[in-house]
């Protein structure tokens, strides 16, 4: 397993000890957390967990590249597929299938 960046700076220089970890560039340690149990967790802008299935409206407009057409603010997706790679999410808008990244996304509902 790779260690995990520091929650609060983000930096990846961290010190592993066996009940905690320590960022060796802010000086912040958190506990270790079961690794086996611990999935990837995919936030939305807002820090809201997304899990497939979900659906999520765009946050800010967004030009698709290759194309000249623009994702509108508002604009809603079908359910959500999480995916690993550079785009979290793997969705439809407008008919379209489309690769997400999370920042760019908030989840509608509950």
């Amino acid at each position: 397993m790779s260690k995990p960046a520091c929650p609060m700076c983000e930096m990846s220089d961290v010190l592993d000890f066996p009940e905690h970890y320590e960022c060796m560039t802010c000086g912040h340690e958190w506990p270790r957390e079961n690794e086996e149990e611990t999935g990837r967790v995919v936030k939305d802008a807002y820090g809201n967990v997304l899990a497939d299935g979900d659906i999520v409206a765009m946050i800010k407009d967004l030009k698709l590249k290759g194309t000249s057409q623009v994702l509108k603010v508002g604009t809603k997706s079908k359910p959500i597929r999480l995916v690993d790679g550079d785009h979290e999410i793997s969705c439809k808008m407008n008919g379209m299938a489309i690769g997400l990244k999370a920042c760019f996304v908030k989840k509608v509902g509950e």
